[in-house]
């Protein structure tokens, strides 16, 4: 069976954070998902921000069929410890040439080590549902994106955002808000397919994400009043447990790309399928 490898950011209190509120890390969420997709796999959870991983060599990272690379509160644009820390593994898994895909801050945590830059959103933060992304001519054809529709809807909780992508990228998707939603990595002898939404996340998680931030949402001019965040997740708590309720779909805007479970990990899924074509 597949082994896995999930690089959590995450630092300890975060992570300790994360467990109080949710349940799990975003580690341990990520390879829930990836558990519930393909039964019987093999996980490895590991945190490079924080953990010695100098015994993780291309060698023994080449040994692992994927790595996938989990979203987390980190600031690529900081010069800390953490992050150089964190980009120098990212190097490691494009130079073992082991297939990767991350979301969020992992997505901007490849383009970083890949020579690409990452910022701070200058208007505000992309909070609860990335509204209307869309693929680019080259991402209409590209299979991270298959069975998509011309627009979609897909969880998002994020204040930083890719600037510019690495030398020889490919922008696959974007919307309104962030320009890079979804892109193509080769660097090295790797390859990335990464997202800046969050495939992984069951509805109820980015509601828990959400509630906790509800005045920074408010600071950000996406809500009036806290009140009202607690009235909007309330809804999407709900739609966790009852995805096809019309009213809930319709108070909240979305369809079924973004309240039925299987539509929502399509790029997850997309990933896994075409695993074999690097791995052979």
């Amino acid at each position: 069976m597949p082994h896995y490898l999930i690089a959590q950011s995450e630092l300890p209190e975060e992570r300790e954070a994360r467990r109080q509120r949710a349940g799990k890390s975003s580690g341990e969420t990520y390879a829930s998902t990836l558990e519930q997709m393909q039964p019987g796999i093999q996980t490895t959870i590991l945190s490079p921000a924080d953990d010695a991983v100098c015994d993780f060599t291309t060698d023994r990272l080449a040994q692992f069929d994927a790595v996938f690379l989990t979203g987390s509160p980190m600031h690529v644009y900081d010069d800390s410890p953490e992050v150089r820390h964190q980009l120098d593994f990212m190097r490691r898994v494009f130079a073992a040439g082991v297939p990767s895909f991350g979301s969020c801050a992992g997505l901007q945590i490849a383009v970083a080590a890949a020579g690409g830059r990452v910022r701070k959103m200058p208007t505000r933060m992309e909070a609860g549902i990335a509204r209307r992304i869309a693929p680019t001519e080259t991402g209409r054809r590209h299979p991270l994106l298959a069975g998509r529709p011309p627009s979609w809807d897909a969880p998002a909780i994020h204040g930083d955002e890719v600037e510019e992508l690495p030398p020889g990228a490919v922008l696959l998707a974007s919307n309104a808000v962030t320009q890079v939603q979804a892109a193509e990595i080769r660097f090295d002898r790797g390859v990335f397919w990464g997202v800046q939404y969050h495939p992984e996340l069951a509805l109820r998680e980015i509601a828990i994400a959400i509630a906790a931030q509800g005045a920074d949402l408010v600071e950000a001019g996406l809500a009036d009043r806290e009140a009202d965040v607690e009235t909007w997740t309330h809804d999407l708590d709900a739609l966790h447990d009852a995805p096809a309720d019309r009213a809930l779909r319709w108070r909240l805007g979305v369809d079924g790309e973004f309240a039925e479970e299987q539509c929502r990990r399509r790029e997850l899924a997309n990933f896994l399928s075409n695993l074999n074509r690097w791995r052979g």
